[in-house]
This record gives C-alpha cells, sequence and structure tokens, in this order.
C-alpha cells in the first residue's frame, strides 16, 4: 500500500506517528483542529531532520523529501484519500465515535482505520461505524519514530485481511509487529502493571524507599529505568489514569489495583518531570536522597517484582492474549525489559518463581499474588515427564 496515509492529530504520537510513515514513503496527511499543534509538529520535525542530518544518518535531499511528504491541514476532509488512517487523538471514547464516523463518510470503503489506543476497546470504537470490520488498533509507542514495537489489536468485528494488511504494512515501515487480543492494556501496558504497583506496594510497606527501589531494580536488576524514575518520566497524572483504567476495565481485578502513594502525588501536581516534583525533586540544585545499597534487601525486591511480571505473562499467555513469541517481543521492544520473561523465568527456575508466588499469596491471602494456572501446569507436566 503506498496510497497516503492519514493521522489525525498533531501531538507526540501523531507528529511521530506522521514521521515513521513519511519516512517508510507515503505521502502523508497530518490533520489537527488546533493550527498551533499543527505548526509546533512541523517545526519539530524540520529539528528533527536537521539533526539526522547532522549525524550522517540522512542526506540533506532525503530529509527535505520527507518534510515534503507530509501536507497540514485542519480538516478531516483532507484524510479523504487515504490508503489508512491513523487516530492519535485523547483517550476519551464519545471523541473518538464523533472522528470515526465523520472519516468513515469521507473515505473509501478500503481504507483501513486504525487507533493509536493504549487503553481503550477496539471493538467499542468500531461499534458507531457502517463498516466496523475495517476497524483495527495500531499501538505505537513513544517516541514513535525511535520505539520499534507496534501493537496490533484486531476487534472481534475486525476482517482477517484487514489485519493482514495492517501488519504487513507496519512491518514494511520497518518496526517490530506484535498481535494481541482486544482486551484491556493489551501486552505491555498490562504485563508491566506490577513494574509499577508492586513497587509503590514494596514502598507503602516500608521496605525501602523510592530511591532504593530504582537503584534494586537497575543495578542488580538490569532495567534501564526504576520505577519511580519511569513514572516520573512517564508522569504521574498518566501513569496513575492508566493505572485507573485497567484496574476498572478488569472489573476491579485485585492484581491491577491502584495506589494511593500515586494517587496522592497525582492530586498534588507532582507528576514528574514535567511538573519539577514526582517522586524527585526535579528542582535546580536540589538533594536526590542516596539509596541504601543492601544487596540483600536489593536482592528481594527484584525478585518479588520480576516474580509479578512474570506471572502477568504467564497469564497472557493462558488467557490466550498474544503468543508466548510476542508477548518476548512486546516486553524487550516495548518497554526495553533487560530480557524475555518467559525466559527469565527459566534462568531463575519457574519452581523457584512459583514458589515465591506462593510463599507471597499464603503471607497476604491476597488474589494478586496468586500463581497462574499455566504456571502450575507447566511445572505439573515437567515432573510428569521425568
Amino acid at each position: 500500500m503506498k496510497k497516503q496515509i492519514g493521522v489525525l492529530g498533531a501531538g507526540t504520537m501523531g507528529a511521530g506517528i506522521a514521521q515513521v510513515a513519511a519516512q517508510a514513503g507515503h505521502a502523508v496527511a497530518l490533520v489537527d483542529m488546533n493550527e498551533a499543534a499543527l505548526e509546533k509538529a512541523q517545526k519539530n520535525l524540520q529539528k528533527i531532520m536537521s539533526r539526522l542530518v547532522e549525524k550522517g544518518k540522512l542526506t540533506e535531499q532525503e530529509a527535505v523529501d520527507i518534510q515534503n511528504r507530509i501536507s497540514y491541514g485542519n480538516s478531516l476532509e483532507s484524510l479523504s484519500g487515504s490508503g489508512m488512517v491513523i487516530e492519535a487523538i485523547i483517550e476519551n471514547l464519545d471523541a473518538k465515535h464523533s472522528v470515526f464516523k465523520q472519516i468513515e463518510a469521507l473515505v473509501d470503503e478500503d481504507c483501513i482505520l486504525a487507533s493509536n489506543t493504549s487503553s481503550l476497546s477496539i471493538a467499542s470504537i468500531g461499534s458507531v461505524l457502517s463498516k466496523p470490520e475495517r476497524v483495527i488498533g495500531i499501538h505505537f509507542f513513544n517516541p514513535a519514530p525511535l520505539m520499534p514495537l507496534v501493537e496490533i489489536i484486531p476487534a472481534v468485528q475486525t476482517s482477517p485481511d484487514v489485519l493482514y494488511t495492517a501488519k504487513n504494512l507496519i512491518d514494511s515501515w520497518g518496526k517490530t509487529t506484535v498481535v494481541c487480543k482486544d482486551t484491556p492494556g493489551f501486552i505491555v501496558n498490562r504485563v508491566a502493571r506490577p513494574f509499577y504497583g508492586e513497587a509503590l506496594r514494596i514502598y507503602e510497606e516500608g521496605v525501602a524507599d523510592f530511591a532504593t527501589i530504582d537503584w534494586a531494580m537497575t543495578e542488580l536488576g538490569g532495567f534501564r529505568m526504576g520505577p519511580f524514575t519511569l513514572m516520573d518520566y512517564i508522569g504521574n497524572d498518566v501513569n496513575y489514569t492508566v493505572t485507573e483504567t485497567v484496574f476498572e476495565a478488569f472489573y476491579y481485578d485485585p492484581r491491577f489495583k491502584p495506589s494511593f502513594t500515586q494517587k496522592r502525588h497525582k492530586e498534588a501536581g507532582f507528576y514528574g518531570r514535567k511538573s519539577g516534583r514526582g517522586y524527585y525533586n526535579y528542582a535546580e540544585g536540589a538533594i536526590q536522597s542516596e539509596p541504601k545499597r543492601d544487596e540483600l534487601i536489593g536482592q528481594m525486591i527484584v525478585k518479588r517484582i520480576v516474580a509479578m511480571l512474570i506471572n502477568e505473562a504467564f497469564d497472557a499467555l493462558f488467557l490466550n492474549i498474544a503468543s508466548k513469541e510476542d508477548i518476548e517481543k512486546a516486553m524487550t521492544k516495548g518497554v526495553n525489559y533487560p530480557k524475555g520473561l518467559f525466559a527469565w523465568s527459566e534462568e531463575i527456575g519457574l519452581e523457584n518463581v512459583y514458589q515465591q508466588l506462593k510463599d507471597l499469596f499464603e503471607e497476604y491471602g491476597e488474589d494478586r499474588y496468586r500463581p497462574n494456572p499455566l504456571m502450575k501446569r507447566v511445572l505439573r507436566d515437567r515432573q510428569l515427564s521425568v
């Protein structure tokens, strides 16, 4: 498909997706009702292209060609000639329903309508359309030009042809695609919840402070960022809202229960880097607390959080959310985990992970620590085959 790609929403994500499509050789119509957002997107792209030329990643002509492939408009009519439209507006179902109905009336019958939503049901987004079979989720990660992973999410209404075409198209853009069921959080935002939730729980229990937990997860666990540094980077307002959305969408499953610590930080306006204060103080000259580099406590923190992540990966596989291979790809390429969680479980010893979860479940009596049935079955089958 070399037809025009339409992108609705010129924020950071929409502008990034437009850049990716233009770099892949497509004409792109980037649409936003906010003229200031369009102007900002265009200026940012110019800066990005200049940096890529300076670094020798692009020639000056290639940079000019990429910029020329993107047209900027404030009218949905600009999307009319598109072979695919990717929506990247606010996470509000009513707003998405409204724009998708308008877009459907403008584009050809074979135009694929995609949403970049990270938390809303694709089936629900498509439910208001006369041809819901052409709606699909195509979830990029921020920043879209740099992050390799894209989650492809067919709804129950999505036709196999649309899934096939959409996946092949995004693959052709040089992205790593994974296919997953239309369930809350898809793969990454579902499996990654304990990285934040269990870290917050460990802090609330007084086991360790923010800096010590982050030290343990980076220095001992091998993660690129600790959970509190990462939440400050994402923004506690955004991260807490996603947590609350996932919790509600899973019918209040205790595994996804939000934290009062994060809620209070959000309520106080301690969003993280963007507000100057989060779990850490980002004011100029602020003194940061030093972690307590206690190896014993650090290893306990890593083992507990990693065991919870592995349990979620097993749950996603158990419920056929995605294949084992795609879950591994999603967590290493989407959130840069040092290892795939299934591979990690074998390295630790699956029986050790299972025992740790059993011990936590026995101690707390909470469903969040209950070992997944698939884990039990794998261990039982191994014992039977010996």
